[in-house]
């Protein structure tokens, strides 16, 4: 993912295996075809939101997307928008909010109560409030998994939080960028720490199809090696660039332009009987405008039969 994506998150931050497993599969499976939906995730078009959010919902809404991702949540409001207003907004448009991104980071968490703390406590709330399936955490702090101490106790957490958001009918989630396959604690990938320590029946995983390539993985090769365990993807392809920059190798581009193998990787997610949120995602657009590759991209899913 690119820089300001990340400087975004660490600034949002601070304003296995087994009969749980098969468990979580076989309900996966069962209610995959009832609850199975594409969206977008409102970050592809996050200076337009900025801008003039309600006139960037409307395009998106004309264009035919139904669900929206968010990317933005401070002081109990969406895009400046309190959960109210923002429910009504996309009630309007014909919209919904299924899932959504805000950090959870180790301040959430209070070690004297050995609770979390009530901005955390909000953000569950509210994400309920707007018909939230799933809370999703989309960044782990460096001085976290730096540390294998720390970052088992992170998890911990990870399923703590899977808990309180299980008492309103939800699923705390994690969402990967390309670290988690690049950095290792013994011979383990961050990655299969994540997914070996949480509990499947708590913590769902979005997998994001494109941000692996940067840390040296490919989509297929995680969804094949964990099937069932991704419940959402971000459904991102990407360009490998010419020259390597301090973003990494490749950067997202329109849906079947790359070198991803989208469609394989989607169908595959669909069919293990795991995924059944399909959010695009794309943050780079050679040239073009966002909303008229978020336009290009729903086409694309669309002719993919999602």
């Amino acid at each position: 993912m690119t820089t300001s994506r990340r400087e975004f998150l660490k600034k949002s931050a601070f304003a296995l295996a087994g009969t749980s497993f098969l468990a979580a599969c076989a309900t996966a499976t069962k209610e995959a075809t009832a609850t199975r939906l594409l969206g977008l995730q409102l970050y592809c078009v996050r200076d337009e939101m900025g801008t003039d959010p309600l006139g960037t919902l409307k395009e998106l809404a004309k264009f035919g997307y139904q669900n929206v991702e968010h990317a933005w949540y401070r002081e109990r409001k969406f895009y400046g928008w309190t959960p109210q207003e923002f429910k009504k907004i996309l009630d309007d448009l014909g919209m919904k909010m299924p899932s959504g991104h805000t950090v959870l980071a180790p301040q959430h968490w209070d070690e004297t109560t050995n609770d979390f703390t009530d901005v955390w406590k909000y953000t569950i709330e509210d994400a309920a409030y707007m018909g939230q399936q799933f809370v999703i955490s989309p960044w782990m702090d460096e001085t976290v998994r730096k540390s294998e101490d720390a970052l088992m106790k992170q998890l911990e957490i990870f399923n703590k939080s899977g808990e309180l958001c299980k008492k309103s009918g939800m699923m705390f989630g994690y969402h990967n960028h390309d670290f988690e396959f690049s950095e290792k604690h013994g011979d383990r990938t961050l990655y299969d720490i994540i997914l070996m320590e949480t509990d499947p029946n708590l913590v769902m995983q979005q997998l994001d199809t494109g941000n692996l390539y940067n840390g040296g993985a490919k989509a297929i090769d995680i969804v094949t090696k964990y099937p069932g365990r991704f419940q959402s993807m971000h459904v991102k392809d990407e360009i490998e660039l010419p020259e390597a920059g301090e973003h990494g190798k490749y950067e997202s581009t329109i849906l079947g332009k790359g070198i991803v193998n989208v469609k394989e990787v989607i169908d595959l997610g669909r069919d293990s009987g795991g995924t059944i949120h399909f959010i695009i995602e794309q943050e780079a657009y050679q040239g073009k405008t966002p909303l008229e590759c978020m336009k290009e991209d729903y086409e694309v899913m669309k002719s993919w039969g999602y």
